[in-house]
């Protein structure tokens, strides 16, 4: 087995799961007892700052936290990942790559928006989940697109681009993607 740890999964229209509709996932961690990952681009109807605000009623709103946050998928909603560029000084920090970590602490959500925060990052609520053999299974079922990650679109692309840009980096315009499912 190949891990997809560090690559983007593309939806494909063909997806049966209408909660992963057009939805590009980020793999985490890809293993033979399965597979984790956060959605990259289904905004929550929370902005950064409102999630600050729940979490801390002293926290400042700043006008650069009204990025939207975003349901990293239906398993445990009410636990948040910080992906983000890379910066030793949190807790529970572990590196994905050379250029992304993943972080669970608190204290990284409070320095979001400070001179402490990383430059790039992204927060989501919520990760998606496989058991072992499920997601090379939906892959064989033509559900899922595989392309290494990409900074560039985990960070600077607007969320509601990320799906067409991360097809792009296959080459595929996904105006002529269909929802037909078959084998050649």
């Amino acid at each position: 087995m190949d891990s997809l740890e560090n690559h983007l999964l593309i939806a494909m229209p063909s997806l049966g799961d209408s909660f992963f509709n057009r939805t590009v996932t980020y793999i985490c961690e890809h293993n033979e007892e399965g597979a984790m990952g956060l959605i990259i681009n289904l905004p929550v109807n929370v902005t950064l700052n409102e999630l600050l605000s729940q979490l801390d009623a002293n926290k400042k709103s700043l006008p650069s936290l009204e990025q939207m946050v975003l349901s990293g998928g239906p398993v445990s909603p009410d636990r948040g990942f910080v992906l983000h560029s890379p910066q030793n000084s949190w807790r529970s920090s572990l590196a994905l790559s050379d250029e992304i970590m993943i972080t669970t602490s608190k204290d990284i959500l409070m320095a979001l928006g400070t001179e402490l925060s990383p430059p790039d990052y992204l927060v989501t609520l919520g990760y998606a989940g496989w058991g072992p053999g499920q997601l090379e299974q939906e892959i064989q079922e033509n559900s899922w697109l595989t392309t290494p990650a990409d900074s560039e679109i985990l960070f600077k692309t607007p969320i509601e681009k990320r799906w067409q840009k991360a097809a792009e980096k296959l080459g595929i315009d996904v105006a002529h993607l269909s929802s037909d499912v078959g084998h050649a």
